[in-house]
């Protein structure tokens, strides 16, 4: 009925995903191929089949959003998303959400936020002392929480920014095995799940005020997201609930800061190490070239996983890559494996020129998923990255310390540079 995959227990195959996720599927795909099995305990599938595939990847892709349910398979996501969240739901209620949310991140509205992302981004990156050692993971991540709480809340007082950030970053910046244990209630008084609780309940209070200082001033007239949201009551969509809006917010605040700092830092780390790759990207920094800065990204995003897969789970039977699969299977197109095949990927370097000289193929670049659940700050994501990288490069130049680490670890669901990420500037 399934692949083959590993023995081990599924606390066992858990535990390896948990905190060797890359090791465990490198080694697991070099044994079973191009798709395998692993099982694995709650809130993870109980099967989940992973695919790596090409054609495989765009079999799931194209699927009927009412025949593979992606916010059923994000369980692990809930007890910091909420029940609404964007990345949670299914279906109609996800339709909905998707629709509030999309204005805010068309073509017209990412051409207004850019002049404000090169803003923020030049004040933080001014402070660089020359010939000083940033730590780019801690300095990436102060400027994607400065730009989306001004993007999504309209937040432009950098005193209020700070009330922001602590609780955004201690949530962001937890163990895997916290966020996998904070569903459980035993736990949530203890060590660092009720650490987690106290820090999402100081968020919550923080959000739940700003909605209530909007919605006592009018209906928001802005054009941030929170703005965009309070006001669907004036279109055909019914206007959200307090708890709704927490959860988008929430999910933008999460999603649209830590993706991005983690992809940001990566890039940067590249380019330190290899003074060919940052003469070029210097050049189109100097020249304005954002479709170059953008290519930077998309290599970082490929070179360096930042999340690690795309799931789905079946709500009936389905043949998927040729594999008859029941109803309640999980499968995965794993991102990691996907942007480390040789087929796709012959030259394993980090050479941002691929993306624009036309050798990546359809469904081999997967960081935003695809289909109907694509992320919809994909966008927003590229376009600040390569705002922010503007900034940098016109300013510094980069080199790597001499302990300067490639590693990587897991901190919530996202893959970030184990060290941080040093980079020298000059």
């Amino acid at each position: 009925m399934y692949p083959p995959g590993p023995r081990l227990p599924a606390i066992a195959q858990t535990m390896r995903y948990v905190q060797a996720r890359e090791r465990f599927m490198t080694a697991t795909a070099r044994r079973y191929g191009d798709t395998f099995t692993l099982r694995m305990v709650p809130p993870y599938a109980r099967h989940l089949v992973v695919f790596t595939r090409p054609e495989h990847v765009r079999e799931i892709f194209a699927a009927s959003p009412t025949d593979l349910h992606a916010g059923e398979s994000n369980g692990i996501l809930r007890p910091l998303l909420g029940d609404h969240s964007v990345l949670i739901t299914d279906e109609a209620e996800h339709a909905r959400a998707r629709r509030l949310l999309m204005p805010a991140f068309t073509g017209p509205a990412l051409a207004g936020y850019r002049t404000m992302i090169e803003q923020i981004a030049a004040t933080h990156v001014e402070t660089w002392q020359a010939g000083s050692t940033v730590r780019s993971l801690d300095a990436m991540t102060g400027i994607t929480l400065d730009v989306i709480g001004e993007v999504v809340l309209g937040v432009a007082d950098p005193r209020r920014r700070e009330l922001l950030g602590p609780p955004m970053r201690r949530i962001t910046d937890i163990a895997p095995l916290t966020l996998l244990g904070s569903r459980y209630p035993a736990l949530q008084n203890r060590g660092p799940w009720k650490r987690f609780h106290r820090d999402r309940a100081s968020l919550d209070s923080y959000l739940y005020a700003e909605i209530e200082q909007r919605d006592t001033g009018g209906n928001g007239t802005g054009a941030d997201v929170l703005s965009r949201l309070m006001s669907a009551g004036n279109s055909n969509d019914t206007p959200l609930t307090p708890g709704e809006l927490r959860d988008q917010l929430v999910t933008l605040l999460a999603a649209g800061h830590e993706t991005t700092s983690a992809a940001l830092s990566w890039a940067l780390r590249e380019l330190a190490a290899d003074p060919v790759q940052q003469d070029l990207a210097r050049r189109a920094a100097l020249d304005g070239d954002t479709g170059y800065l953008e290519a930077v990204m998309k290599e970082a995003l490929r070179y360096h996983w930042v999340i690690g897969g795309v799931v789905r789970k079946l709500t009936r039977d389905m043949t998927i890559g040729g594999h008859d699969l029941p109803a309640d299977t999980v499968v995965a197109t794993s991102i990691l494996l996907a942007h480390k095949r040789p087929e796709a990927y012959p030259d394993a370097v980090f050479r941002p020129g691929r993306f624009l000289d036309g050798s990546v193929a359809p469904n081999t670049w997967l960081p935003f998923g695809g289909g109907v659940r694509r992320c919809i700050g994909a966008g927003f994501a590229l376009m600040e990255g390569a705002a922010v990288l503007q900034e940098i490069l016109r300013r510094h130049a980069l080199s790597l310390p001499a302990a300067a680490s490639p590693r990587g670890r897991v901190r919530n669901i996202t893959h970030v540079p184990s060290d941080g990420a040093p980079i020298l500037v000059d």
